[in-house]
């Protein structure tokens, strides 16, 4: 079976497939779309992370039967075309729940500490005295808002709530006997911290627009380790550099990869990543036990795991 791997990562083969499934896995860097072009028309499954996957390219593979998503959001995949081409879609929640949640409170800990300009400060020789102003922040005491209720949510609310701080969450639904459980609006009001963990839908674009984040107090940080665009940008960049924001910590953007432009890498009170929350060893570990067991499946005409169309 040819795996299309859509990322610059090496593949070790899994010991046990099961006979008839023995995979042909190629990979092909996601900025690396002559390659790309070139591997489709044997594709029969395709390993996808974030590169956009479109209807053009799904035409240009006509021996495609899955899409694998490695990882949650199935935002960047053209689920209509999918479909018409009879191409299935899977995706495998959770796996990266344990990584993303440790990320989170890495950005959260880093804005609060002023983390990228110490280092700054302290490789150009002027890292002590600290200026006054950039005396930090502690999570204990503070109250951090979650919206989203799912798996990444609850493995930081364990950690956070170890720390020292106050958990509230929103979600569609509330957990039965939760009371740390308020609607959106209630639950910015109350949030020295918010953190976003929920899906990028037609709904949640630009959730958290000017009028919702003026919602939250003065001094609040926003962390985002989900979707950029659940986060309206210009007004994120007017809140920060207003000072009504203290800071924020994104491992994602409204367009990716960021352009060197985008206003919010101006901004001395905000922390980014590329959007690698999701990046450890351990990640990709789960990422192909779960990618070799749907193949093992797609192979032998069984159910598939996590399928999405």
């Amino acid at each position: 079976m040819r795996v299309l791997l859509h990322y610059d990562m090496d593949y070790t083969d899994m010991d046990d497939t099961g006979p008839g499934t023995d995979l042909d896995v190629v990979s092909c860097a996601e900025e690396d779309d002559e390659r790309f072009a070139k591997l489709l028309p044997e594709a029969e499954v395709i390993w996808h992370v974030l590169r956009p996957l479109t209807a053009g390219d799904i035409a240009r593979a006509p021996r495609l039967r899955l899409i694998q998503k490695l990882g949650t959001g199935v935002n960047t995949i053209d689920l209509d075309a999918a479909a018409e081409r009879g191409v299935a879609v899977a995706n495998m929640p959770g796996t990266n729940a344990q990584a993303v949640a440790e990320t989170t409170l890495l950005l959260m800990l880093a804005t609060l500490r002023r983390v990228v300009t110490f280092d700054a400060r302290t490789r150009e020789g002027r890292g002590w005295p600290a200026d006054r102003a950039l005396v930090g922040g502690e999570l204990s005491g503070r109250t951090v808002g979650l919206l989203g209720g799912g798996q990444i949510a609850g493995l930081l609310r364990g950690m956070l709530e170890a720390i020292g701080a106050t958990v509230l969450y929103t979600s569609r639904r509330p957990r039965p006997g939760d009371p740390s459980w308020r609607e959106l609006d209630d639950l910015l009001r109350a949030s020295d911290i918010v953190s976003v963990h929920i899906p990028l839908t037609g709904e949640t674009h630009h959730l958290l627009d000017r009028d919702r984040l003026a919602l939250l107090p003065p001094g609040a940080i926003v962390v985002n380790t989900a979707r950029g665009a659940i986060i309206d940008e210009s007004a994120l960049v007017e809140a920060l550099a207003s000072g009504h924001l203290a800071g924020a910590g994104l491992d994602v953007f409204e367009r990716e990869p960021v352009p060197a432009g985008n206003p919010l890498l101006s901004l001395g009170n905000v922390v980014v990543m590329p959007h690698v929350a999701w990046l450890t060893r351990e990640t990709w570990d789960r990422y192909f036990t779960v990618a070799v067991e749907n193949c093992r499946r797609l192979a032998r005409g069984e159910d598939l795991l996590h399928r999405v169309r």
